[in-house]
């Protein structure tokens, strides 16, 4: 048998795709527990950092991106959510409010019918990520090949991440396909709660009510269609008080801005 062709060995590889998702939808609907007592009195989304709501860091990047709409869920104190969005026009918000907490999978699957069936962004709100050479939300479009992926998650390695002291999610083989860590085991990428997905998969075989995205994630990668991209530059997971100043130290230090206005 003559050896496997170049060509041949690539068809297996993720193609790049010039089309930026025109949909996306922002998590926003924890009750920020570990970030009392600043959540006490706001949601943990509204959160300055560097002066800005994390959630307005979040939707100014999807701006930046090109995307038309999104869609945000909330629940804790998500009447201050429904007021700071208010006079927001691009992207254009859609509200999708959760009576009980129904979790990362359950809520995307809520908003099902605001989301339409292209695939779309899904970001998280108590992130703050910086674009390293080019726009990180462009550069995992570019990545996105629908023919071979159902979701294509942003990753950061855990040595570089700040604020985050986790074990790590996934191993990523050359190709960029995820395998989710074993119990025991470490892992040199975690989430960095940024992903493009198919909404479909959260209307495929999922119950209704509170479920976690992790359901959708293990199921495509046992189809071999679950994908990962590093992400190239500095990445702040802000879950603690702590580590808000943390971030926000590391900012004002370094050579990089965060556009506040």
């Amino acid at each position: 048998m003559s050896p496997v062709s170049k060509k041949t060995r690539t068809k297996t590889m993720p193609a790049p795709s010039a089309a930026v998702p025109q949909k996306a939808m922002v998590m926003a609907a924890g009750l920020g527990l570990r970030m009392r007592p600043l959540t006490l009195e706001r949601p943990k989304p509204l959160i300055p950092v560097m002066g800005k709501p994390m959630l307005d860091h979040a939707l100014d990047r999807l701006e930046e991106a090109g995307v038309a709409s999104a869609v945000v869920n909330s629940h804790y104190k998500g009447d201050m959510i429904a007021a700071h969005l208010a006079g927001r026009t691009v992207p254009a918000i859609t509200l999708s409010p959760e009576d009980t907490l129904l979790e990362t999978g359950g809520g995307v699957k809520k908003a099902l019918p605001l989301l339409g069936t292209d695939p779309v962004y899904v970001v998280n709100a108590d992130i703050l990520w910086l674009d390293g050479p080019s726009p990180t939300l462009a550069r995992l479009a570019r990545h996105w090949n629908p023919d071979e992926m159902d979701a294509l998650l942003l990753l950061m390695a855990t040595t570089k991440a700040v604020g985050y002291e986790g074990r790590g999610d996934y191993h990523m083989d050359p190709l960029g396909r995820l395998t989710r860590r074993g119990e025991q085991e470490i892992a040199p990428f975690v989430y960095a709660g940024v992903q493009i997905v198919k909404p479909e998969l959260f209307g495929q075989d999922t119950p209704d009510g509170a479920f976690s995205t992790n359901r959708v994630w293990d199921r495509a990668q046992e189809a071999g269609r679950l994908f990962g991209l590093a992400h190239d530059g500095l990445w702040f997971h802000i879950g603690t008080p702590d580590a808000l100043a943390e971030t926000e130290e590391m900012l004002s230090m370094s050579d990089v801005s965060v556009v506040t206005t």
